[in-house]
């Protein structure tokens, strides 16, 4: 009974923590040049620190509360969404990029 108990806590605690990130929705999409582009949007009532990566050029920026991001576009015309990362976490966890 114990082992049971146990396992049920370790299971809990393993799946809160899966639902701690904040919910965005990625959109891509080719501009006229036929660039890849992509776009963040903020699906919760917090502020978000995020960024967008592609092919190791790294771009940081904060996300409003329930707000999308500009439309960041690949370099190269050979880039497609696969290329791109996205990354985002809340900005109170992160004071270091706070505004003073």
């Amino acid at each position: 009974m114990l082992s049971k108990t146990l396992a049920f806590f370790i299971l809990l605690l393993l799946t809160t923590s899966a639902l701690a990130m904040p919910k965005i929705a990625v959109k891509h999409q080719r501009n006229i040049k036929g660039f890849a582009e992509i776009q963040v949007s903020n699906a919760t009532m917090e502020n978000l620190i995020c960024h967008v990566a592609i092919d190791g050029h790294k771009i940081l920026f904060r996300l409003k509360a329930i707000e999308a991001s500009r439309w960041f576009t690949a370099t190269d015309v050979r880039f497609n969404h696969t290329h791109f990362s996205v990354w985002c976490d809340y900005l109170k966890l992160h004071p270091k990029y706070q505004k003073d």
